[in-house]
This record gives C-alpha cells, structure tokens and sequence, in this order.
C-alpha cells in the first residue's frame, strides 16, 4: 500500500459517504465521526496497518455538488489533505431528473453541464491550492432496484458518470469504478442485496466499495 503514516485521507460527498457520522464531533480517526460506511472501514484498515495516519470524513447527507462548493474552503482545503477522495453525483439526479425538479436551483439537481462545471472547478481550486494533493475521484452509481427503478435513475446518472470518469482523466491520480464494481457483484446476488433502495449500500455493499476503494489506491 504507497499510502505512508504522514499522510492525510479526507472522504468527501454525499450520504454514502457520511452514511450516520457524528457530525458535531469532526475528529480524525475517531469511529463516530467516521460514520458506519466505506470511509469508516478504509480507515480501519489504513490505521491498522499505517498507524499514525490520519483520516477524516466531510461527507454530508443530501449534498450535490455545489453543496461542496460551498464548504470546499472549511471542510477539504483547511484540512490540508495529502489524498483527497470524492464521491459525489446521485442526488444530482436524484433531486432533479429523478424527481422532476428544478435544475441548477438549491432545492432540485444540477444539469450535466453545471454539475461538470463545478466539479472541475473544486479540482481546479484544489491543485491550485493543495498541489501536492493525491486525488481518488470515484464514480458514482445506482443500481436497478428500489427508487433508482422507481424514478427511471439510470439515463441521467450513466451519463453523470461519464462525464465523472472524463473529469477523472483530466485531474485524478486514481479513479473508483464503483459502478462496475456493483454491476460485477450483480453475478452473486442481485442489486437489493448490495443497496435495498439502489443507492445506499447495504453492509455489504459498503464492503464491496471500501475493497475497491484500498485496490485502487494500491495505484496512488
């Protein structure tokens, strides 16, 4: 694993990243601020093999990307990572296509182009800021069951995802294909068994991302 014990990990997103944090305590390494999720189990694993490392999660439930625009400078650069990782882009869709909302407005989703936009504004932000700063940029997802299939998710997030893993090629040092990884585990059990509603993982489902989260950082 190239991550050393100096290094400084920083979870950013949505409410799969939060997933329960504390978010009153905001201490490195610490289980409750950690939340229940992915970020909490590759910390535990970075810990016990990289003691002295430190993690932080900024995740907050129900953000979309401008949400992290808007606290980028308190919750991300002021925390001065050394690997800044970031999950965001369902609730783009789902509080705008998804639902039928607004666009662009702060109670509906964001547009494929504004979502673009401010996303590579943060990396811009962020190298210009933190240069030495390892990016992991992970690929959001849905899966075929529950509100995703409900509310007809998948036109709008594949092409959030493309646009994801275009923005990855310009800026990231590695990239998480959670999508992939999920449609992969689709062979042992169906998309209820890794997330019930199609974008909040399970236990499982938490696993199977924190496992390719550690993988793809074996590349950092």
């Amino acid at each position: 694993m190239p991550l050393t014990p100096q290094d400084v990990v920083l979870f950013q997103g949505d409410s799969i990243t939060d997933c329960g944090r504390d978010r009153d305590r905001q201490l490195a390494n610490d289980p409750a601020s950690l939340g229940n999720g992915y970020a909490n189990r590759v910390a535990q694993r970075l810990l016990a093999e990289l003691p002295g490392v430190t993690v932080h999660n900024r995740g907050i439930s129900g953000n979309r990307v401008w949400h992290l625009r808007d606290r980028w400078a308190e919750d991300a650069l002021a925390l001065k990572p050394t690997v800044l990782s970031i999950l965001i882009g369902v609730n783009d869709t789902w509080h705008g296509t998804a639902k039928g909302q607004p666009l662009d407005v702060p109670e509906g989703g964001t547009s494929l182009p504004e979502f673009g936009r401010i996303y590579r504004e943060l990396l811009d932000r962020t190298r210009a800021e933190l240069p030495d700063v390892k990016l992991v940029i992970c690929e959001p997802f849905a899966l075929e069951c529950g509100a995703v299939t409900e509310l007809n998710f998948h036109p709008d997030i594949d092409e959030r995802a493309k646009l994801v893993r275009a923005i990855a090629e310009d800026y990231a040092d590695v990239f998480v294909p959670f999508q992939t990884v999920f449609n992969d585990a689709l062979a042992q059990a169906g998309p209820d068994h890794w997330a019930g509603d199609g974008v909040h993982p399970s236990e499982a489902g938490h696993q199977l991302m924190a496992d390719a989260w550690l993988d793809a950082a074996a590349n950092l």
